[in-house]
């Protein structure tokens, strides 16, 4: 599949009077007669089918293709199908080429001020003044410069092009690898669809991407629709149409009524078969991506001319600590926009956009920033302040230092023709200046989080966890509750009948079917054989000697295999009666927990049989089955003694009892299949069985991990309380010692509601801490309760709960969950649709891996922070204090961005890299408000700095007395590199090297070294550093401000170097807690603060124009501000094309989609504003703040 995106073969609708017949390809029917079909609905539709092909059936015929057997499989047909109908593949967005990357890395802002210093610096470097001789005027600062230095004046400069040139390759890099990372992502998530289809008469599965025209399609409840079809065939089908309409009803579809059902759409309740009448770009979704596709060409025509003036209009709002940049969407942001725009339908194709979001606004919840995104946010925008506070400083005392020494102190006069060199004096000072911002914002943050998150999705993977949302991984290392299903999770799915309740005697093995009445065992092949979805199935085995195949619903499967141990033939009885012939079928859904189908007998009466959970369905029985087969009065007390006698025992087991039941209806008068109530009731009971579901024997260590890692795991399930219970004390979730409460959702329910019947917070608060299994939840009760554990506040960390779900009404809790797993086998494609890890195996411990991997995030960013921070804090200093005392920072501008590249690229390289180890899961959750640094780090932090830069300055001041070497101070302009400073530069390096290692332990461990051996790329890292290291002092020369060192001077850097070890273990042995003073750094946003976001957010609209240009001047000195927005615009755009389900999914609302696009900090205005497109490059700011709602 990965080849069709590059082709664009068959993917453009095909225009009339392709073959001179006027029908297509010896077809009875062309693309465009389907696609207008599509387009009509209910009466109008049926109305078109009737007037151009009689009926469903003349269309397959037209098709060539059987209602009842399907396509052949010939691959010749098929293929001619794909040619002349389209293959069902929407052609994914051109990946960004690596020149687009390199172009928009360098938008950076600093960069680009650096470019300009560097450029001027080389355009004065070459003026000769006249008089030859002006420069040896300016005194003091100008020494013995012979010729050859003066013409090496340019160097300076072209090292700083050079190094920036550097810096620009290696953020494309990373961005390129992670646009690769996440398209592998896409099309593994695309290949994992599949769907059922009839072909050769047998259903089979196959990827969506194989669907064509003509093919015979089973859809289920829970599906997402990978292509048009016409429904032939449909039990109580009910369609959630709200991705193309926007309305939230289900439509309930007919043959008679409405027929048309459309890709993209979700099939909330019943079942059926259609015949696919268009796929890929001809389907209604992908008529929609063709028009986005060609709105955008011409957007983006426009966008480059508007590339420099969307430069000039940064503007930045602070959103309490969410850091959004408002700009004209750029081409990268296009890009972005685009990808969001690709995930789903436009709403809005009517132009009734503006009044959806308003609408929206108050009805969509706001989806929070991820817990670090926030942290890191608010942080870098601190550090930024103050480098910026620094460098500025820095400029001014170093102009104000040479304009006094100069002009007054020397009353020298300003000479005309000495102008250019008064002038590179001050573009030094200023390119100081940038390089001490440089080095003060940590723009490798958002960096190491895309590569520690990039990393750990790539190796979750292989653990089973399908990341579709890059911060969830991260999110999950937080997790303080699981809230997971029993069935599939924490069972085996693989479900047998173990146990029978028939004839009035509870057999504890499957009886012999001479022990049973014939008529009873005829009823109950019957009962299961028809009522029982067509699509479950017991197939033989795979390999000689294992178990037999379960296709299909698992609980449908046990009653079939029930059915063969029985030794009858459940096929015979599907053939008599096929799926067409059911009269009525009322399909099970979570309200019913039932399923009952109505057959017509020979006679004209008919029978309904019907299954369901035990107590639900006992309650209608007014009959029961006895020995002699025949039914007699089924009493209450009766209906008593079976649960004590046979229910309760089953549960206690823990097993699962299902009720079977049949009542036969007679044919005058017609009953009134509307009025479920009266037609499923007085049933006669045939029997009830127990079915069990194995725990999974890795469950309950993987428990015991949860709970010793501090996260409450409890159980959420449809099941009865004494089977939940059962189950819970096998997992180990609950012991009988603990105190714990086990509910029904009925009591649940009644419990956190007043008398009102409204829900009550500090109720659900007196519940949710002590619950540990909730047993006959509806999902409403489980989003309820994931919900009232979210909001609750009467601990002080605020909880973050992950849940698990399968079923399609598991969407909302899936989606309200800070982080939403979803089953990757059992599940329905609603469910992956609203998560944000698909589990690929189904299984619980899983989960324990992605809690590891979440911590390790979490931690690796902590490490990164550690090593960064002491490095800005020095390097700053030394900067600063250098400048002002002698006129010159001891490290260069281009020896300043080689310190950046290590301590950013490759450090967050080599630190967010580091593997996940059990020791994770022995301590508490950090949770939401805990800081990014904490005190341990903060005492590192500063003992390592304390010890850097007493080096530093004990060499810049006395270092020429202790070498015996020139003093590198206070050298003229452009003077040859000392030996004294590149010591200085060369210490500088090596200690960060040895502190690198140090910063890979962050609770205070003793032994740094502990596994550093299982991280290559750490290791590898380190050493090659060290050697390019070796290289730019020995052979750097001019450009680095490098003089080559002796080996003793080589042995005395390392040394010191090697003393970060050694003082590490000094600061590890000083108890953290005696420090009282020292503050925890990086929290969370405050409550308050989040409750302003909505205020601020609509305070961006009214921004007066003065304030904007108060803050265009603020913003023009912010290190990696565009940096840090693009990174996070690529976490984000991780997030949101993850959800980019292959090649027709997409998220269910356009809207929900543009909610997200906000949060992740890119205005939310779409592609397909025309006014966007049109707007006068003056007005574009202001067009995007209001654009940010």
């Amino acid at each position: 599949m990965g080849d069709l995106g590059n082709s664009t073969v068959d993917f453009h609708p095909k225009k009339p009077g392709m073959d001179k017949g006027g029908h297509e390809g010896d077809f009875g029917v062309t693309v465009e007669e389907l696609c207008s079909l599509m387009e009509l609905r209910g009466a109008e539709a049926l109305q078109k089918i009737q007037e151009n092909y009689i009926d469903t059936e003349t269309l397959c015929h037209r098709l060539k293709t059987s209602p009842a057997d399907g396509l052949s499989d010939n691959p010749a047909d098929l293929e001619k199908r794909q040619q002349v109908f389209g293959m069902n593949f929407i052609p994914p967005k051109k990946a960004k080429t690596f020149l687009q990357l390199v172009w928009e890395a360098l938008q950076d802002v600093t960069l680009i001020i650096l470019e300009i210093a560097a450029i001027i610096s080389l355009g004065l470097s070459f003026y000769q003044p006249p008089g030859g001789d002006s420069e040896g005027e300016l005194g003091s600062n100008a020494g013995a410069e012979d010729e050859g230095e003066a013409e090496a004046g340019w160097i300076e400069g072209a090292a700083i092009l050079l190094s920036v040139l550097c810096v620009v390759l290696v953020t494309a890099f990373n961005d390129w690898s992670k646009e690769k990372q996440f398209r592998g992502l896409q099309s593994r998530i695309e290949q994992e669809q599949r769907f059922a289809v009839v072909r050769n008469s047998t259903v089979i599965q196959i990827p969506v991407a194989e669907m064509v025209v003509g093919d015979i399609a089973q859809v289920k409840y829970g599906d997402l629709l990978p292509a048009d079809g016409i429904l032939m065939q449909g039990n109580d089908l009910k369609i959630d149409e709200s991705s193309l309409t926007g309305e939230s009803d289900h439509v309930r579809k007919s043959i008679d009524k409405d027929p048309m059902l459309l890709s993209g759409t979700h099939v909330m309740e019943g079942s059926g078969k259609m015949v696919v009448t268009a796929v890929g770009v001809n389907s209604q979704t992908g008529i929609i991506f063709t028009l986005l596709g060609a709105g955008e060409v011409e957007e983006e025509k426009k966008d480059c001319k508007k590339g420099w003036h969307s430069l000039l209009f940064l503007t930045v709002t602070y959103n309490s600590a969410c850091l959004i940049t408002l700009s004209p969407p750029t081409i990268a942001k296009k890009q972005d926009e685009a990808v969001a725009m690709e995930m789903q339908p436009l709403k809005s194709a009517e132009g009734g956009e503006v009044e959806e979001k308003e609408k929206k606004k108050a009805s969509v919840p706001k989806k929070e920033k991820s817990v670090l995104q926030g942290k890191l946010t608010k942080l870098a925008v601190q550090i930024g302040k103050a480098g910026l506070v620094m460098s500025a400083i820095t400029v001014i005392i170093l102009m104000l230092y040479f304009v006094i020494e100069t002009f007054v102190i020397q009353g020298r006069a300003w000479l005309t023709e000495c102008t250019p060199i008064y002038v590179q004096y001050f573009v030094k000072f200023f390119i100081i200046g940038v390089t001490v911002l440089v080095v003060a914002v940590p723009e490798g943050l958002p960096l190491a989080v895309t590569i520690s998150l990039a990393y750990s999705v790539k190796k979750m993977m292989k653990d089973n966890n399908l990341v579709r949302h890059l911060d969830a991984c991260e999110t999950m290392g937080n997790a303080t509750a699981i809230c997971s299903d029993k069935t599939g999770t924490l069972t085996t799915n693989r479900m047998t009948v173990v146990q029978i309740y028939v004839e009035d005697q509870h057999f504890r093995d499957i009886p012999r079917p001479d022990q049973i009445n014939p008529k009873t065992l005829e009823l109950i092949t019957s009962a299961i054989a028809v009522n029982c979805a067509y699509t479950s199935n017991i197939m033989a085995a795979d390999k000689e000697g294992g178990l037999p195949k379960q296709v299909g619903n698992k609980t449908e499967c046990a009653l079939l295999g029930f059915v063969r141990d029985l030794k009858q033939d459940y096929p015979a009885v599907r053939e008599q009666i096929p799926e067409e012939k059911l009269y009525k079928v009322y399909t099970f859904n979570s309200v019913r927990k039932s399923m009952s189908t109505v057959i017509q007998m020979p006679d004209g009466s008919f029978r309904l049989y019907s299954k369901g959970a035990s107590e639900i369905l006992l309650k209608k029985c007014s009959f029961i089955l006895g020995r002699d087969g025949e039914a007699r009065a089924f009493r209450p007390r009766d209906k008593d003694e079976m649960v004590k006698k046979a229910i309760e025992p089953m549960a206690c087991d823990g097993l699962r009892t299902i009720c079977i039941a049949y009542r036969e209806l007679p044919a005058d008068p017609m009953p009134d299949w509307d009025n479920e109530t009266d037609i499923v009731s007085n049933l006669i009971c045939i029997t009830v069985v127990g079915i069990e579901d194995p725990v999974r024997p890795e469950v309950p260590e993987a428990i015991r991990k949860c709970q010793r890692a501090g996260i409450t795991v409890r159980m959420v399930t449809g099941d009865n309380i004494n089977t939940a219970r059962a189950i819970a004390a096998k997992c180990g979730i609950i012991h009988p010692d603990d105190d714990f409460l086990c509910m029904e959702g009925k009591d649940f329910n009644r419990r956190i509601r007043n008398e009102k019947g409204e829900i009550e917070q500090e109720r659900i608060d007196k519940i949710w801490p002590k619950l540990r299994v909730l047993a006959r939840s509806s999902p409403t009760d489980k989003h309820t309760l994931v919900k009232g554990i979210i909001d609750s506040t009467i601990v002080e960390q605020r909880q973050v709960v992950a849940v698990t779900g399968d079923g399609t009404n598991d969407g909302p809790a899936l989606k309200k969950a800070d982080v939403g797993f979803a089953m990757g086998i059992a599940g329905t494609d609603v469910a992956k649709e609203a998560s944000d890890i698909i589990l690929t195996d189904d299984n619980f411990s899983s989960i324990v891996k992605a809690v590891m991997w979440g911590r390790n995030v979490y931690d690796s960013i902590s490490k990164f922070l550690q090593f960064q921070l002491t490095v800005n804090v020095v390097a700053v200093i030394v900067a600063f204090t250098g400048a002002c005392i002698t006129q010159d920072s001891p490290l260069k501008a281009v020896q300043m961005l080689w310190v950046n590249l290590i301590m950013d690229t490759f450090a967050s390289l080599a630190l967010a890299t580091e593997p996940p180890t059990e020791a994770l899961l022995l301590r508490k959750p950090y949770g939401r408000n805990n800081p990014l640094i904490s005190r341990t780090m903060m005492k590192n932090i500063l003992g390592h700095a304390v010890y850097q830069l007493i080096i530093i300055f004990t060499l810049l001041f006395v270092g020429e007395k202790i070498f015996d070497i020139d003093s590198g101070r206070n050298a003229p302009l452009h003077s040859p590199p000392s030996e004294h400073y590149t010591i200085i530069f060369n210490t500088f390096v090596l200690m960060q090297l040895f502190n690198e290692i140090n910063a890979r332990k962050i609770h205070g461990e003793r032994n740094v070294f502990d596994g550093i051996f299982s991280n290559p790329i750490f290791c590898s890292i380190v050493l090659g550093t060290f050697a390019i290291q070796i290289v730019i002092v020995q052979f750097g020369g001019k450009p680095f401000s490098c003089s080559p060192l002796n080996v003793e001077q080589w042995l005395w850097c390392l040394f010191v170097g090697m003393g970060e070890l050694i003082w590490g273990q000094v600061i590890a042995s000083v108890p953290t807690h005696q420090l009282k003073f020292l503050k925890e750094a990086g929290h969370g946003p405050a409550p308050d603060e989040i409750m302003d976001e909505d205020l601020a957010e609509d305070e961006e609209e009214i921004i007066d124009h003065a304030e904007r240009e108060l803050r265009r001047g603020q913003i023009l000195w912010f290190r990696g501000l565009n940096r840090i927005q693009t990174q996070m615009e690529v976490v984000s755009t991780f997030k949101r094309s993850g959800s980019f389900q292959g090649a027709v999914r997409r998220r269910s609302s356009v809207l929900s989609q543009l909610h997200d696009v906000t949060n992740n900090s890119t205005p939310s205005h779409v592609v397909l504003s025309t006014a966007n497109a049109t707007c006068a490059p003056g007005s574009e700011s202001l067009h995007s703040v209001n654009g940010t709602s």
